[in-house]
């Protein structure tokens, strides 16, 4: 019986197996204790920051407002106008060639001169016409003769009335091929057919040439013509007289003034389009045909439009809107600026500008920058210390 107790205290004394026999009392301590800090840190650093934030963010009077910029709605005078795409087109001008064939002996002009009308530009070789033509000159004058004689001896019945007849039929025959052989003689000198800028030639000195060769390019460039197209349904507000304002990036800073020719009376029935041609002085000769021109007609007297920035309308499929800027009071009763949505309808736009045709007033204040960041309600902060483009023709600046 004694072994027997012995034994079994012996197994009640036996140290225990798993985790548990190596955690002493004093790290059973330190473990509870840095629990029970990490649980105040965690409170203190996450818990606390979100209930106190949650807590302030509901109270209405500390809604974080937003800064923007205002203006209000201007009243300004716009001339309604006709804006087209234009090209440039000589009053007269031509690419000039040979009406007949020959060697070139002689070019008269240096490329960019301006010449005047009927001066020889290039000479043909017209020695063999010439002497031809003289020989016929000769034969004419010779014919002449005769007719004169025949109409003495006519008169004093000496003459059969059929060599009277053949002597007027040889002297109109070889006056008319003396003519003939003069005006091709003339056709050996190429001549300029109006005042104009000549080009660069095409041809050399000892070249031979073919009927019909271009010989060099001859344009009148003051005035000049400026050729635009608008829509059908503007081509009633259009007349012949009316002014043009033609600009072309040939002449950057320079307006040329002119007015419409012309309209054509018919609709292009592809492009439903009315061409339309107007003439504009062109003293310093720097526009060209075919240069590109941006064509301006005034319609009208001008009339007062209501028109807003560009940056103060926010366009959208559903509608276009503007923020409005009024005051309302909060929870506590004190009062703040909020904004509210308004659709508008817009009209035409120029430069930085657009007219508006309803939906805001002259009184009204309008939020022109810093719309993305608000909604309908939204309180805001109004800081206009940077002034935004509201420039109905601007003008870029190259930097």
């Amino acid at each position: 019986m004694w072994r027997s107790g012995a034994s079994t205290d012996a197994m009640g004394a036996a140290p225990r197996s798993g985790i548990g026999r190596y955690i002493t009392p004093r790290m059973r301590w330190v473990i509870i204790i840095s629990a029970i800090i990490f649980v105040l840190l965690f409170a203190y650093l996450v818990v606390l920051p979100y209930v106190f934030m949650n807590f302030i963010m509901s109270k209405s009077d500390f809604i974080q407002p937003q800064t923007v910029s205002t203006t209000h709605a201007a009243k300004t005078l716009w001339q309604t106008q006709v804006h087209a795409v234009g090209t440039f087109h000589a009053v007269q001008g031509a690419d000039l060639a040979s009406e007949v064939v020959g060697i070139v002996t002689k070019t008269d002009f240096k490329a960019g001169d301006d010449v005047p009308a009927g001066k020889i530009l290039i000479q043909l070789n017209d020695d063999s016409d010439r002497a031809q033509l003289a020989a016929l000159r000769a034969n004419a004058e010779e014919a002449l003769q005769t007719y004169k004689r025949n109409v003495g001896l006519a008169q004093a019945n000496a003459v059969s009335k059929q060599a009277y007849d053949t002597a007027v039929a040889n002297m109109k025959s070889t006056q008319a091929q003396a003519e003939a052989q003069a005006a091709l003689v003339a056709k050996k000198a190429i001549r300029a057919p109006f005042a104009g800028r000549v080009g660069i030639r095409q041809v050399d000195v000892g070249q031979y040439i073919a009927a019909g060769t271009t010989l060099v390019t001859l344009q009148q460039l003051d005035p000049i013509d400026v050729d635009f197209t608008v829509p059908q349904q503007q081509a009633s507000l259009l007349k012949a007289g009316d002014p043009v304002s033609v600009t072309s990036d040939a002449a950057p800073g320079q307006t040329f003034k002119g007015r419409i020719m012309a309209l054509d009376p018919k609709v292009d029935n592809a492009t439903r389009n009315v061409r339309v041609r107007a003439e504009v002085a062109n003293p310093g000769k720097i526009l060209f045909p075919g240069m590109f021109a941006t064509v301006v007609t005034d319609i009208g007297s001008a009339q007062p439009q209501l028109t807003l920035p560009q940056t103060a309308i926010t366009y959208n499929p559903y509608g276009d809107v503007v923020y409005v800027v009024g005051k309302a009071k909060n929870e506590k009763g004190k009062e703040q600026l909020v904004v509210n949505q308004r659709f508008v309808t817009l009209g035409d736009t120029r430069g930085d500008q657009v007219a508006v045709l309803s939906g805001v007033t002259d009184k009204d204040l309008v939020v022109s920058s810093g719309q993305l960041k608000l909604k309908n309600g939204a309180v805001v902060l109004i800081n206009n210390s940077v002034r935004l483009p509201n420039n109905p023709a601007p003008n870029p600046i190259q930097q």
